[in-house]
Formats: structure tokens, C-alpha cells, sequence
């Protein structure tokens, strides 16, 4: 079947054919879920264990190594990282991309039952999976209105039964998070007095409360027809139930009375609230937070429409009527609709200025009509195919679609040409069409086919930048491949229809200027051609020049890496790490003294415009106050503008001595806290002292190799001090034995009494509340307080802790981090944005790591490279494996078409000169703005190998077909061909310039993203039209002659050997 003739002859079809196509495109476009970034498959399973008051070497040493040890065998875990710390241990187990996360959660959580003797004032440890699609999409703040007085940490109840509910209800929304509140508890205030003169003890009344909260199943029982199952139900439910546990309970007296002693007897039971244990500020004002997360594959926008809905309902009544405002501050959606819209309108941007270049060409608005409607026809259609692979609409997807407008006319413009050109010297509409387009058929297929092939190792790439760079080649291959059967159905058709009548090319209307430039070049490359081919050591070395030079240059041209773009969220996110030791109130003090340095650019006090060559204004101000931690957070009224508060911020948090932190704009791209531009330096080993020691002294080479004054900026996790200050209590064996004392009650007595023991979990009101056990509410202030806390003996006395215990005031660690089960100090380093990370990373693996390795490294330290670098060596491994892939693809394709292996190895010559254009563009953008080569620049350079060959291919196709088809000379035959070929070569290369064009050069949202892949396609393209015209005749004239003279000769001589074919 000859698809061309039928679409000729039957453009009915056709054109009802393309009509289905762009219903079904707009029907699956309203289908595809729109969201900020591609779904990265990255599953994290993150098990939490709370162990209320557990030192971090405790957690570490009674949960997180047990954890480690039974989960060190999991299949598919490909990084193992724990934080013990205080009160809590978290353990992160990252799996390999493909990995089934309903097996290994099943696998996890099978291998946790198997431990027991936890601390009994643990809690079950807690699974949950996340990923990078993980990232909120919505952020609120909670305030009081004036005059409500209440306890912002009194209303977690009303946020969760309320706020949080109404919210979670939302289609697409797949969970929420609390941030600034406090949790309810059930609290037994007990009076030694009276434990005393009852000769009760804190374990004796611990003991009866756990007892008496129980509930078991206790059998069945059969009776007739019925089974019966049987339950004890014990458990606590209320204030009243609490109080009635009989703590202790006599034998009859003479009387026949029993005397009992009941909770009620000796303490005070009240439902209250814990200490809260952060401090949250909004813009001056005490507030709590919460997010919303969105489901995988949701759509943000509709999502964020319920949304909307759901905090109009609520500011409606149930929030004022709480005494409460609730705002949102961040919205995702801003960000994407921006994006949107700015991708739409440098589609049509690029669409017009490709149409300009066509009429320009063409002078003809009938020819340039049937070639534009190639673009909507192709980039529509695009949309089938990714509703139909579950791909979304987001900023690396619309820049694939943009970057399809300017390459779907490629086919059409050489097709539409070829068919004008008959045209032009007399043939009828219908020999021009099925002439026209049958003669390039091949070579369009072949160009087509080229562009889509070197996107298939990307397609297959596993790591987290592959499946980034999956949605870009999803848009482009598709569209470029409807573009392909566009060219050879609805061109001939419409040609066939619409250039009936036309005018010879000698009556064409003249443009002076334009005709006179183009004239020029014209006839400067027929110049060159005619003197070049005729003398074969001249062709030589032009040929031999060019490449090595092009190639030279871009070797020691070629800047350094980055991994992924980091976005331009309107966020700045910073964290400040004092010295060990500091409490809440300190913390929340040292943030508020921050606060007080950038309050001069809050918008809300001073206004939003700021003063010329002074930093934007700050919309949004917040910070997060913990013991020993602070996390900040800013927006900007200008959202363009946002990364210039990172050095006014940063210049705020070194008041402290001995303090580190930093401030950054969160990657779109990653879930660490330091963003994706960071470089960390893991120090490992057994011996804690140890690491600590080389963590210091790496840290010391660190801050000198990059100063903190240059906009660098470090983070130590956790500290690099083990100065946690500590007391630790040593039992005297001797005084607990005469007092009938062990060291478990001693512990409970002087936990009870100083914070509060945690006895277990009761429900109240439905809901699982912890029920703590404390003594009066007498806060100790000072550690010499301690020794003076009351221990209640059995026989009724009370005697101080401090005739018990020895008391030493001391220090550990803040935290113990393990990285694959060995103890770390990780160095995040953020080098500022001058220094690409490759460059980083060899200055930190040269200077650092081999440097203190050279000077001697304690027993069992061992110092890598971590994180970031890892993923960029792998990334980089992956794409020049998947760039050398693309070139054997796309030289064995070229074989197929031409039966050949030496026409696509001229060929692909043209690819070194495209890669000097690719560095020239990249140079030139960053004399705009700055733009570092990271993985989806690099991208663009494979994309290259695809596309700057289908300028040779059409010189190589045209000139064969001349001599063996037209039976020209050899030099005719380039001659003509280059002749020919050289209007399809510049409209095709400036109608894909044209079209990328604005989004290189037009700023805004996502554009900081794609603008540099643009850059490298547009520098490559330009560069390689030129030199592929000066390199593949003279290429041509020394070998093409040899190799069709081989070829006559095998057609005449059936019998040639089969190494005359493989060499040519």
C-alpha cells in the first residue's frame, strides 16, 4: 500500500482522519493529571520508635541497633541511614527504583515483629513510605484573633477533628501534617506525702495502672446455636475510672473492713496538655501549621480547587467561631499556572516566528499554511500517547512540547519543499505531491526515526534524573513521530488541494534586504562547494580542521557539572545549629532576635516595594523554634526575585559562637533539606570520639577551602561536639539494698518526679492519649535540684535522690547518625552558585578527603563521598553510556537507508561540530543569566545527535539519488544536491530556532529549568546547519566517487566478495 498515493487520492480521509486525531488529543488532554515536577519513583520506608526520654546513646543502643540488625538483609535496600536522638529513633531504608514497596513493607514489618525486650516506655515502632511526590502543595497558617487568650497548643484537637478532617475530605489530597501544637494527655499528679503514709511506691502504683488497663480476649463459649466470644474488658476510658484503680488493698480486719487505697486517695487526675516542644512564628505572631500532600498522579490544579473550597467553608464559620484565622501561604499551583502559561505563550511566540520564517522562505501563504498546521496537528496528537503511558502536564513536559513546535516541521518543511519545488518548475499539483514526497520519503524517515531512537536509552534509564527526563522524551519523540506522518499524509494531500495554482519561481515577490543576505549565502556556500570538491587534498584538510577544532573546543570549553536545576520555588528555607545544649525558650529567643534583623523587609510593616538595589521585600516570614535546632522559612512579594534574600538571610545566624546553619532554595527535585546542590562528606566509624575528632578537622579544612564570605555555606549532621551537657545518676548498690530499693524504681521515681513518666496508652473519647504519671508541678530549674527530688520507699519513708545516687554533671552527643550501620558525621557543604558542584566535589575528594587520608587516619574512620555526588557520577556514567547508544543507533539506522556503512559514517561527522555549537549557545545565555551544565543541559546534547544529522542525511540522500537515479557526475551530483538542499537546510534549522527561541530568552517561571537544554539545541543547530554545508561535500567528493564506483561494479559483477561490501 502506497500511503503517499492514497493520501493523495482520498483527502477526505485524511483530513477526517486528523480531525479525530486532535478530538482525541483534546479529550485525553483534560485527563492528563497537571502537576509541578514527574512522579520519581525514589521509595523511602522511614520506621519512627518514641521512647520518652531516652538519651540518644540509649535509643541508639536499645532500638536502632536492634532495628539495624534484623532489617540488614531486606531485599532491594540500596542505603540504610538511623537518627537517634533525643526521645525518638528513626530509621530510613531507601529501595532500588523498581522495587515492589507492598512487599518490602510487608518484609520490614515481618522482620520488626521479631524483636522484643524494647524499653517498656517505648512505643511500637511506626512505618510509613514516602517518596519525592511527597512534597507539600499547600501550606496554612493558624493564628488567634485579638483578644483570644487561649493556648495556641490547646487546639490540636480542633485541628485534627476539624481543620485537618474538612481538608483530607478533598479529592486529591493524600494526607496532612501538624506543625507548633501540643498532644492531650491524661495526667496523674501524685503527692509523695501521701504515697509515703499509704507505703506506696511510683513502681507499685506504675505497676497497678498497667494492670489494671487491659483488655483480652479470653475464649468462647458454645451454647445451642450460639458462640459466644468472651472478652475482659479492663480498659480505662475516663477521668472517673482512673481515679477508682485500687492502688492497695488490706486484708479484712477483725471488723470483717478492708481497707483500700485508690488512685483518687493519693494523686490528682486531669486531662491537659503536654509541654509543647516547638515554637512556631508567623510573622511576628505565635501560630501553628499544617500542609496538605497530594495523591500520586493527582491533578494539582483540581486538587487545589477543593482546596479552596475547603478553607472558604471553614473561614465561613467553624474557624472564627473558634477564636482562630486560618490562612494559606503557600500555593503550589502559582508556581505551575505560571509555568503553564508561560510555556503556552512561547508556544505561540516560537509557532508565529516559525510561520514568519516559512513565508519568508516560501512567499507563498498557501505553502506556508499547509506546513504550520503540522504543528498544532502533531503537538496535539502527543497528548494521546501521554495520557495513554500516564504521563502528567508539568514544567519538564510543557518544555517538551514547547521544544516539539520549533522540531515538528522539520519533516514538513523538507516534504512541503520538495513539493513546491516540482511545483515551481512546472509539474501538476498531483505529480509535484506524490513526486515531492515520494523522492524524500526515505530521508525523512530516516530523520524522523534519528530523533526519536536516541530518546530510547533515556526512556529505559532508571535513576532519578532518567525518569525526570522521561516526560521531555515522551513529548518529543511523539510529537516528532506524528510530525513524520503528517509529512506523508496530510502535506501531500493539502498540497495537492492548495497549490494548484502557483506562480513560477522567477515571479516570486523580492524582499531586498532579506533576498540580498540570503543571495549572499547563497551564493557564498555554491562558491565553496564547486572549488572544494574538485581538489580532494583541499577537501582534506578543511574536513580535518574543522572537526578537530570543533572538537578541541569543545573539550576545554565544556563547563563543569551540576546535577538538577534546582527551580526557582518562591521559598528560602534555612536551619541554624547552635552548640549542644540549648533549650526551647533559648532557641525560640535566638530565632526572634533573627527575626528582628529582616523584620525591616516584611511588606506587611514596611510596604511591598523595595528600594532600588536593595533586597525585594518579604512576604512571608516564619520560623520553627526546637530544643538545640531552628528551621526559617521566607517568600518574596517578588517571586523573581526570591534567591536574593539568601545572603540576607545567611548573614543573620552567625551572632552565636560556635553556631551553623545556612539558608537555600529548596530543589523542585529533591527531598533533602540542603537542596540538590550539596556536597556531603560522610566520616564513619565505630568509635564516636573518634569520627567526631576527624569531623572537626575535616571541618576546619572545609571552611577554609570555602568561605563562609563567599557565599558558601556548611552543615554539620548532627553537631560536631559531643557536648550535650547530661546528668547521669550512678545508683549506690549499698543504699538502694538497705532502703529495699532496685535501680528500675530509683529511675521511675526520679522520672515521675522531674518530667513525668509515661505509664501507658488509655482511650478517651475515642481517641489514644498517653496517661503520664508525675509529681507535683514544681519545675526544676537547676540541676542542683535534682538531688533534692523525693524517692518513696516501701516502708513509708521519703528520702532524696541524692542519698541514693552518686550525681555528675557531664556531656554526650545530641544525636548519633549511622549510615549503613556505621556512626557518621556528615559535612552538607552548599557551595555558592560560581562554583558548579563537579568542581566542588573534586576540590572536597582532593583536598579534604585525600588530604587528611595522606596524614593519617584513626583506626576504623573512613571518609566518601555521599548524596549529591554519588547521583551526579552516576547520572553523568548513565548519560555518556546512553549519548554513545544514541550514536551507534542512529549510524546503524543511517546504514539501513543508505545499505552503507560509510555514507553515515560522513555523516555522523557533523555531530563534533554540533557539539561546539552546543557549548557556544550555553556561553552565550550565560551572558544573560547565569546557567550551569547540569543533567537536563546535558540532555541536550544527546537530543543533538538526533537532529543534526537530518541536514547530512538530506545533502548525502540528494546527491545519490542524482548519480544513480539522474545519473549526474559525482561533482554535479553534490553540487546540485547542495544546491537543492541548501533552502530546506536554513528553513528547517531557523523555523526549530525560531520556535525555541523564547524559551531560551524569555524569563519567568520553569524557565530557569529548560532555558539551557534550549541553549545547547539552538547552539548546536545553528552552528551545525553552517558547518555541515562545508563539510559533507567536500566529505563526499573523496570518497562517494571509490564508493559507487564499487557499487557499479558489484551490480555489473553478482559474484563481488562480501569484503568489498563490508568496506564499503
Amino acid at each position: 500500500m502506497n500511503l503517499i498515493r492514497t493520501s493523495i487520492e482520498r483527502p477526505t480521509a485524511v483530513v477526517a482522519a486528523v480531525l479525530m486525531v486532535v478530538i482525541f488529543g483534546l479529550l485525553s488532554l483534560q485527563r492528563i493529571p497537571i502537576q509541578l515536577t514527574p512522579d520519581v519513583r525514589k521509595p523511602v520506608i522511614t520506621i519512627t520508635t518514641y521512647w520518652g526520654g531516652g538519651s540518644p546513646v540509649e535509643v541508639e543502643r536499645e532500638i536502632i541497633n536492634r532495628q539495624e540488625e534484623v532489617l540488614k538483609g531486606v531485599e532491594g535496600v540500596s542505603r540504610v541511614e538511623s537518627q537517634s536522638q533525643d526521645g525518638r529513633g528513626i530509621l530510613t531504608l531507601e529501595f532500588e527504583i523498581n522495587n515492589d514497596m507492598n512487599k518490602a513493607l510487608l518484609m520490614v514489618s515481618n522482620r520488626l515483629n521479631q524483636i522484643s525486650g524494647y524499653p517498656e516506655e517505648a512505643n511500637e515502632p511506626l512505618l510509613s513510605t514516602s517518596g519525592l511526590e511527597d512534597n507539600p502543595i499547600a501550606w496554612f497558617i493558624i493564628e488567634r484573633l485579638p483578644g483570644n487568650t487561649r493556648a495556641l497548643e490547646s487546639y490540636g484537637d480542633f485541628i485534627e477533628d476539624v481543620l485537618l478532617d474538612r481538608v483530607e475530605r478533598v479529592n486529591g489530597v493524600a494526607g496532612t501534617n501538624v506543625y507548633g501544637g501540643s498532644e492531650g494527655e491524661m495526667r496523674i499528679t501524685v503527692d509523695p506525702d501521701k504515697l509515703a503514709r499509704y507505703r506506696l511506691t511510683v513502681p507499685a502504683v506504675v505497676s497497678a495502672l498497667r494492670a489494671a488497663n487491659a483488655s483480652l480476649s479470653a475464649g468462647d463459649i458454645e451454647e445451642g446455636k450460639r458462640r459466644y466470644i468472651v472478652r475482659t474488658e479492663g480498659e480505662l476510658t475516663s477521668v472517673k475510672e482512673i481515679r477508682s484503680v485500687v492502688l492497695k488493698s488490706t486484708a479484712p480486719d477483725q471488723n470483717g473492713g478492708i481497707g483500700r487505697v485508690t488512685v483518687n486517695d493519693v494523686a490528682d487526675v486531669r486531662f491537659t496538655y503536654k509541654e509543647p516542644r516547638a515554637k512556631l512564628r508567623f510573622l511576628g505572631n505565635d501560630a501553628l501549621a499544617f500542609n496538605a500532600v497530594r495523591s500520586t498522579g493527582a491533578n494539582v490544579i483540581e486538587t487545589m480547587e477543593g482546596i479552596y473550597e475547603a478553607i472558604d467553608d471553614l473561614n465561613a464559620l467553624a474557624v472564627p467561631n473558634a477564636g482562630l484565622t486560618l490562612e494559606q501561604v503557600y500555593d503550589e499551583t502559582i508556581y505551575i499556572n505560571s509555568a503553564i502559561s508561560l510555556v503556552q505563550q512561547n508556544i505561540y511566540v516560537g509557532g508565529t516566528f516559525a510561520v514568519l520564517v516559512l513565508i519568508a522562505f516560501l512567499r507563498s501563504f498557501r505553502a506556508t499554511l499547509i506546513i504550520s498546521m503540522a504543528i498544532p496537528v502533531s503537538v496535539i496528537a502527543s497528548f494521546v500517547a501521554m495520557a495513554a503511558m500516564g504521563r502528567s502536564i508539568n514544567v519538564i513536559s510543557l518544555a517538551g512540547i514547547a521544544f516539539a513546535v520549533g522540531m515538528v516541521v522539520d519533516a514538513a518543511i523538507v516534504v512541503l519543499e520538495n513539493i513546491y519545488r516540482h511545483r515551481e518548475n512546472g509539474l501538476s499539483a498531483r505529480k509535484s505531491a506524490l513526486q515531492g514526497a515520494e523522492q524524500v520519503w526515505s530521508a525523512v524517515l530516516v530523520s524522523a526515526l534519528t530523533t526519536v531512537l536516541v530518546f530510547v536509552p533515556i526512556l529505559i534509564m532508571q535513576l532519578e534524573a532518567g525518569q525526570l527526563f522521561r516526560d521531555i522524551a515522551v513529548a518529543i519523540s511523539v510529537a516528532v513521530l506524528m510530525s513524520l506522518l503528517v509529512s506523508v499524509t496530510m502535506i501531500p494531500a493539502l498540497s495537492n488541494y492548495l497549490l494548484r495554482t502557483t506562480h513560477p519561481a522567477s515571479s516570486r515577490i523580492r524582499i531586498p534586504v532579506l533576498d540580498s543576505i540570503a543571495g549572499g549565502f547563497a551564493k557564498f556556500f555554491l562558491g565553496y562547494t564547486k572549488r572544494i570538491i574538485r581538489n580532494r587534498f583541499a577537501s582534506a584538510i578543511v574536513v580535518i580542521s574543522l572537526v578537530v577544532t570543533t572538537t578541541t573546543s569543545s573539550y576545554f570549553f565544556l563547563p563543569k557539572l551540576e546535577y538538577l536545576p534546582e527551580g526557582n520555588r518562591n521559598l528560602i528555607f534555612g536551619v541554624m545549629l547552635p552548640p549542644p545544649g540549648y533549650n526551647l525558650e533559648t532557641m525560640t529567643n535566638m530565632a526572634i532576635k533573627i527575626e528582628d534583623k529582616v523584620r525591616h523587609l516584611w511588606s506587611s510593616l514596611t510596604g511591598p516595594i523595595s528600594e532600588p538595589g536593595q533586597p525585594p521585600k518579604i512576604g512571608n516570614f516564619f520560623f520553627v523554634a526546637l530544643p538545640n535546632i531552628a528551621f526559617f522559612g521566607a517568600g518574596a512579594v517578588d517571586r523573581t526575585r526570591v534567591a536574593e534574600l539568601i545572603p540576607v538571610l545567611s548573614a543573620t545566624l552567625y551572632d552565636e559562637p560556635g553556631t551553623y546553619g545556612f539558608f537555600n532554595q529548596p530543589s523542585l527535585f529533591s527531598r533533602e533539606i540542603g537542596g540538590a546542590r550539596t556536597v556531603s562528606l560522610d566520616i564513619s566509624g565505630s568509635n564516636l570520639e573518634a569520627v567526631m575528632g576527624v569531623a572537626q578537622k575535616a571541618a576546619g579544612v572545609v571552611g577554609v577551602l570555602f568561605p563562609r564570605t563567599e557565599g558558601n555555606q556548611m552543615r554539620p549532621k548532627p553537631g560536631l561536639e559531643l557536648g550535650n551537657p547530661e546528668i547521669r545518676l550512678y545508683p549506690n548498690r549499698v543504699s538502694l539494698a538497705d532502703n529495699k530499693i532496685d535501680a528500675v524504681a530509683l529511675g521511675q521515681s526520679i522520672d515521675a518526679f522531674n518530667d513525668g513518666l509515661r505509664v501507658t496508652e488509655v482511650t478517651i473519647d475515642g481517641r489514644r492519649v498517653d496517661l503520664t504519671l508525675r509529681g507535683l508541678e514544681d519545675k526544676i530549674d537547676r540541676t542542683q535540684g535534682l538531688a533534692n527530688l523525693p524517692v518513696v520507699t516501701a516502708d513509708g519513708r521519703i528520702l532524696p535522690v541524692s542519698s541514693l545516687a552518686n550525681i555528675e554533671l557531664t556531656a554526650g552527643p545530641t544525636e548519633v547518625r549511622h549510615l549503613e550501620r556505621q556512626r557518621t558525621v556528615t559535612l552538607q557543604i552548599m557551595p555558592a552558585p560560581t562554583i558548579p558542584l563537579e568542581q566542588a566535589i573534586n576540590m572536597v575528594q582532593s583536598q579534604v578527603i585525600n588530604k587528611l587520608s595522606d596524614e593519617g587516619l584513626p583506626v576504623g574512620v573512613t571518609l566518601e563521598l555521599s548524596g549529591t555526588a554519588d547521583q551526579l557520577s552516576q547520572t553523568f556514567d548513565a548519560m555518556m553510556l546512553n549519548l554513545i547508544v544514541a550514536i551507534v543507533i542512529v549510524y546503524l539506522l543511517m546504514a539501513v537507508l543508505f545499505e552503507s556503512f560509510l555514507y553515515p559514517a560522513i555523516i555522523m561527522l557533523s555531530v563534533p561540530p554540533a557539539t561546539a555549537g552546543a557549548v557556544l549557545g550555553l556561553g552565550l545565555l550565560n551572558l544573560l543569566y547565569f546557567q550551569p551544565l547540569d543533567m537536563l543541559t546535558l540532555l541536550g546534547f544527546t537530543i543533538l545527535v538526533g537532529i543534526v544529522v537530518n541536514n547530512a542525511i538530506l545533502l548525502v540522500h540528494q546527491t545519490l539519488y542524482n548519480i544513480r537515479v539522474a545519473s549526474m557526475d559525482v561533482h554535479d551530483a553534490i553540487y546540485e544536491a547542495t544546491r537543492n538542499r541548501l533552502r530546506p537546510i536554513f528553513m528547517s534549522t531557523l523555523t526549530s530556532v525560531c520556535g525555541m527561541l523564547p524559551l531560551v530568552l524569555v524569563p519567568g517561571a520553569g524557565s530557569e529549568l529548560y532555558r539551557g537544554l534550549g541553549s545547547v539545541v539552538i547552539g548546536g543547530l545553528s552552528l551545525s546547519a553552517i558547518l555541515t554545508l562545508l563539510l559533507v561535500p567536500p566529505l563526499m567528493a573523496i570518497f562517494v566517487s571509490k564508493s559507487e564506483a564499487a557499487r557499479a561494479a558489484r551490480a555489473a559483477d553478482p559474484e563481488t566478495s562480501l569484503a568489498s561490501v563490508t568496506a564499503e
